[in-house]
């Protein structure tokens, strides 16, 4: 080490320092946009299939979506849940749509960057 390099050790490890935190930053990010995705298809999906029980309505389904939104993450993404039974192939199946926030900074979202949507086959006897 020549007597002009001193101090560059504290200024690489700053740079390097901030740049791992912003990756590592970035991960964790990514992890949460995809388990609040994962979760509110997850939402959506056990919305449909109670909704297309013999003795419930698609509006059953979207109730019981908002709760599980409600619970699992925040009432701020089950602001927009719509269900309707719609024909797919011949069969009634009643399908369960939520429109959520964009997680940008932890569950802080913004817009209504997340539209997914659930599926459940109506039964025999069910809503037509």
């Amino acid at each position: 080490m020549t007597a002009g390099d001193g101090g560059s050790a504290v200024v690489d490890f700053a740079l390097v320092a901030g740049l791992l935190t912003l990756v590592l930053v970035s991960v964790l990010q990514l992890a949460v946009v995809l388990h609040v995705r994962a979760t509110v298809v997850d939402c959506a999906a056990e919305g449909a299939r109670l909704g297309a029980l013999a003795d419930r309505t698609p509006a059953d389904g979207a109730e019981r979506t908002r709760e599980l939104v409600t619970a699992a993450l925040s009432p701020a993404y089950a602001r927009d849940v719509s269900a309707r039974t719609r024909d797919v192939g011949g069969r009634q199946v009643v399908e369960v749509r939520v429109r959520a926030p964009f997680p940008v900074a932890g569950l802080l979202g913004v817009g209504d960057g997340l539209d997914v949507s659930g599926h459940g086959l109506v039964v025999a006897g069910g809503v037509a």
